[in-house]
């Protein structure tokens, strides 16, 4: 038996408004959360035009055409926008008749070249019993019939299984919303005996260190520490039904300082001529169904949210370096590198929020047209809800960055407020970065 997906019921209009302005084709992806008895579609975004595109809303009259490294670079930009428990679930073509034989064949190649791209940016590795199912959605332009199948993105071998896709109204109007905030203190020491002191790899290992750290730790729900099979906090029976609260619960993260006595560890002594720290606070978000959803999915869930922010932002600031200050810039004496803040924008009929970053000096309007670039989405100056204080004391206005999809996402910077703060000398280097 395949799986069933059930679907906001305003993407339906949505993909028919897009079968009457692209020709002969379109592509786009399925945003939404996987759960075990079911899965749930909250957004469809269309892959955005090239330049040459845009002025007749065509694209090529092919489907070999179809640029799989555009449609990635957009995946990997939609994926940063996702709060936790939300994930490029599949992807769909809106196609010509003359089209529609060979529409499979694209959708299940763009399927796994997505999934391997996503894959090579995360830092956390997918549960055994998770589903690794994603959808491949086809519409015909002319007859509006859909056909959707899916494919495991675990077995490079996999064939296409039917699906059902069931529109429901107000699908995630009262979903659960999980917030936290994480302390981060993360040490890298630099080896004397490194050829060089590359930034971006050496922090990349210690965050590498860290998640698993975040994937090992406790959770505690409203002080609690939860079973992972009791129902979320918000889950209440009256008169045999189940009542559904989008209260945002208080939760609180626990390391674990060492692993304890039955984990045997070992000590060395290295030579260091440096060392990067990382110290701050980072606020996180999390969304989950409200089908009777566990305390393990929440959790789950937002896990990944907390790993994923820090990885994001950490990605980010290196591509604005390498566009504003060169890959080569060494010998300088002090620095600031202030990463933006993290803010969400509500979208129309659902609880959920989706997520971007900021400058301190980058103006709404810039912040628009990513949402319209990326999510096809118009967003009001007021819709616009920052998640973090700037620091003004240790803010220096930094480059404007280019924001076009193109130059490949260098608008998106997150976590709190990251400080760079790197003193470098001749034979002694060290970087301080400090979250406010």
């Amino acid at each position: 038996m395949g799986r069933t997906y059930y679907v906001e019921e305003d993407i339906g209009q949505y993909l028919s408004d897009l079968s009457t302005k692209f020709k002969p084709y379109v592509t786009g992806l399925l945003i939404g959360q996987c759960s075990s008895q079911r899965d749930y579609i909250i957004r469809a975004v269309r892959t955005p035009p090239k330049e040459e595109q845009k002025e007749g809303n065509t694209s090529p009259s092919k489907l070999e055409s179809i640029d799989e490294e555009w449609i990635n670079a957009h995946a990997s930009q939609v994926s940063r926008m996702l709060p936790g428990g939300l994930l490029v679930l599949g992807v769909f073509i809106i196609a010509t008749p003359e089209l529609s034989k060979d529409s499979q064949n694209a959708l299940r190649k763009i399927i796994f070249s997505i999934e391997k791209s996503l894959t090579k940016r995360r830092l956390w590795k997918p549960a055994e019993e998770e589903v690794s199912d994603r959808a491949a959605l086809q519409v015909c332009s002319a007859t509006k019939k859909i056909v959707c199948r899916t494919y495991d993105v675990q077995d490079p071998k996999s064939s296409a299984k039917p699906a059902d896709w069931k529109y429901q109204s107000a699908l995630s109007a009262s979903w659960l919303s999980l917030d936290c905030t994480v302390n981060v203190n993360i040490h890298i020491p630099l080896l004397a005996t490194s050829p060089n002191h590359d930034l971006e790899k050496n922090i990349k290992n210690g965050l590498n260190r860290w998640s698993k750290q975040i994937e090992d730790s406790i959770f505690l729900i409203n002080g609690q520490i939860k079973d992972d099979t009791e129902l979320l906090e918000g889950q209440k029976k009256l008169r045999g039904n189940t009542q559904y609260s989008t209260q945002i619960s208080d939760i609180k993260v626990l390391t674990q300082l060492s692993q304890g006595s039955s984990h045997r560890s070992t000590a060395t002594v290295q030579v260091c001529s440096g060392s990067i720290n990382l110290k701050g606070a980072v606020k996180c978000r999390a969304y989950v169904h409200n089908n009777k959803p566990k305390v393990k999915e929440a959790v789950q869930a937002l896990k990944r949210d907390i790993i994923n922010t820090l990885n994001d932002r950490c990605e980010i600031l290196f591509e604005d370096l390498i566009i504003n200050e060169g890959p080569h810039k060494k010998n300088f004496e002090r620095v600031y590198h202030v990463l933006p803040q993290r803010l969400f924008v509500p979208f129309a009929g659902s609880s959920v929020m989706l997520s971007d970053y900021k400058f301190g000096d980058e103006a709404a309007g810039e912040i628009q047209e990513r949402f319209v670039e990326m999510l096809d989405q118009s967003v009001q100056d007021e819709d616009i809800h920052v998640a973090e204080e700037l620091n003004t004391a240790v803010t220096k206005k930094k480059k404007k960055s280019f924001k076009k999809f193109h130059c490949n996402l260098c608008a998106k910077y997150g976590a709190s407020i990251l400080k760079f703060c790197g003193s470098f000398e001749r034979e002694r280097k060290s970087t301080e970065i400090f979250i406010y």
